[in-house]
């Protein structure tokens, strides 16, 4: 049975009778009037409905099991898929992926999160948190992209960088920190895309780019709401009240220049339609990438390095 979250059981409930219209009207083309007015209808509900979640909502939107993850859209999106694997160092790490790949006929390097669908492939995947081995892939993968001069997409969806001991014993801080510096001095386009929820340094090692994209229910933070409230109230039941002081829903970030752009989600969601989430990605992606080979290598990375900075600046 497909998970679905409480308050989108009405929204649900519209797309499952759109789904038989589809199918009813390949074969009889009278209901055509009738499928397009519902199509009108769910669309019109499902905005005001998801307009109205709260941040912790929002969240739990981000995390949901049946959202597209990086290789959802990686094959929707691109052709000749080569993976590669390693960080040369001590292992493969199956939460981030990588490889090279073809993106509008242009060879691109693409860096992703990838947590699993059930449970043996999120154990394979670590729920999509990676070790020290997979910021060190990443490197590799930023570094082997300035070398050739290819573009690079990244796709950010992950709670954090792993925490346990063993991670913390191979340099989990400095692979991070090395991946975030691989990306800063890179004389490459760099397209972030944050299509799930984006938590801590974990997810700004693969964040460090010249355009920085979420899309509309994905969020962005340093760290969770349930850690910030066991933190800050030693309660994590207070997570609710944590997700809206953090400011970390698309419509915040954008506010606060931490993105550049929010990019809308299909009807109910980007796990509603996968193929038109993607198309809603591909338009974005494929203009700002034309807008950013326009730059020679210097100028991408000072670009970079004064978006970076700005961050964090107010007036009073």
């Amino acid at each position: 049975m497909p998970v679905v979250l409480p308050f989108e059981k009405p929204i649900v409930e519209l797309l499952d009778r759109v789904r038989d219209l589809r199918e009813l009207a390949q074969t009889d083309s009278s209901v055509q009037a009738e499928l397009e007015l519902l199509e009108q209808q769910t669309a019109e509900v499902a905005r005001e409905l998801l307009s109205q979640l709260t941040p912790i909502q929002k969240v739990q939107l981000s995390r949901h099991a049946a959202r597209p993850y990086t290789m959802d859209y990686v094959n929707r999106l691109c052709t000749d898929w080569v993976e590669l694997k390693g960080d040369r160092r001590f292992a493969e790490d199956e939460a981030i992926v990588s490889g090279v790949a073809k993106y509008h006929g242009q060879s691109v390097v693409i860096v992703g999160h990838q947590k699993g669908r059930g449970t043996k492939e999120n154990l394979l995947r670590n729920f999509g948190m990676p070790h020290p081995e997979g910021y060190r892939k990443a490197s590799r993968m930023f570094e082997l992209a300035d070398k050739f001069r290819l573009p690079v997409l990244t796709f950010i969806d992950t709670p954090g960088a792993y925490p346990g001991i063993g991670a913390e014993e191979r340099g989990q801080s400095e692979a991070i920190g090395s991946s975030i510096a691989a990306m800063a001095r890179a004389k490459v386009p760099i397209i972030a895309t944050i299509i799930g929820e984006g938590g801590s340094g974990g997810a700004l090692a693969l964040g460090v780019a010249n355009r920085v994209f979420v899309l509309e229910f994905g969020c962005y933070s340093v760290i969770s709401p349930e850690g910030c409230a066991a933190i800050l109230w030693k309660d994590g039941s207070l997570a609710p009240e944590a997700a809206t002081q953090l400011k970390i829903t698309a419509p915040d970030l954008l506010r606060l220049g931490i993105v550049d752009s929010v990019i809308p989600e299909p009807p109910g969601g980007a796990h509603q339609d996968a193929d038109l989430a993607a198309a809603q990605l591909d338009e974005v992606l494929s203009q700002s990438l034309a807008e950013l080979s326009l730059l020679d290598g210097d100028a991408l990375a000072d670009q970079r390095y004064n978006r970076f900075r700005a961050l964090g600046t107010f007036e009073s």
